[in-house]
């Protein structure tokens, strides 16, 4: 049985782009940039800039929500598409459709607030009181062996 499962987290690049299709559905569309786990010749990381497309209430959240520079988890499925351009020339986009996306610091960083948002396919929003991740600004500094993947 296949399995086409992504699960990212990193910063968004830019504000979410929200569009309509001609049938009134929601789209929107990020770029997440999600670092790499080691570093390059000159000790510095790399990152990974990889196409987010979310559809229909989810959408509408991460367009309400989410602003560039956020960190954010997003799970979804990989997908390959191609167009031609208007030279002719066949494209190839890779892109991950987004069915779960969790934000992971608060909106208003500089209330101190600990509102952390989850929504995807139940579509359910929920607010932790006591957010031991509440951001004050600084990078967490944890160690690839820390992480189960």
């Amino acid at each position: 049985m296949p399995i086409n499962r992504v699960i990212l987290i990193g910063r968004l690049t830019r504000d979410p782009e929200l569009r309509y299709t001609p049938s009134g559905v929601a789209v929107t569309q990020f770029t997440l940039a999600v670092d790499r786990p080691f570093t390059n010749q000159e000790n510095k990381r790399e990152a990974d800039f990889i196409p987010i497309v979310s559809w229909r209430q989810l959408a509408e959240t991460c367009a309400n929500y989410l602003r560039k520079g956020r960190l954010t988890a997003v799970e979804g499925r990989l997908q390959v598409r191609s167009y031609d351009n208007n030279e002719g020339r066949r494209v190839y986009v890779t892109e991950v459709i987004a069915d779960n996306v969790r934000f992971l610091e608060s909106p208003n960083r500089e209330s101190g607030g600990s509102n952390q948002h989850s929504t995807g396919a139940g579509n359910t929003s929920r607010r932790n009181d006591a957010d031991p991740f509440a951001d004050d600004g600084r990078p967490i500094d944890i160690s690839d062996d820390d992480l189960p993947y």
